[in-house]
């Protein structure tokens, strides 16, 4: 079964892949100008990633380390276009408006939780040597 063919998608190739960069950037820079959380979860991850590559860990487990701080930014920023779509479709107070808008927070308190457990088991222990 074929695609139905709109002008919003692009056909492939070179120009698809700058054009995605844009975009990419675009949301970047609209989160960090308009997110308090992805700002503070950046701003964590720029402190954070340092210490875990200075940490007497394996590779590995530093990877483990970086990898969860950017799952928490990660589902954030998809929590924050949840919470657009869902503000564009309609302000006005729904159900499922807020299903979806607390399913988002949740995610992200999920991935904020991973990522704690990472820190706490791999980087935890070193402060009791």
């Amino acid at each position: 079964m074929t695609e139905p063919s709109t002008p919003l998608k692009s056909k492939g190739g070179l120009s698809r892949l700058v054009k995605a960069l844009g975009y990419s950037y675009d949301g970047f820079v609209h989160a960090v100008k308009n997110e308090a959380a992805i700002r503070q979860e950046l701003i964590a991850l720029a402190v954070l990633v340092p210490i875990a590559a200075l940490l007497p860990v394996s590779q590995l487990e530093q990877m483990i380390l970086v990898l969860s701080l950017m799952l928490v930014v990660l589902v954030e920023f998809l929590n924050s276009a949840i919470e657009a779509a869902v503000d564009r479709t309609s302000l006005d107070i729904h159900p499922l408006a807020k299903q979806a808008k607390d399913l988002g927070s949740a995610a992200v308190f999920i991935a904020v939780l991973m990522s704690g457990f990472c820190w706490t088991v791999i980087a935890l222990p070193l402060l009791f040597k």
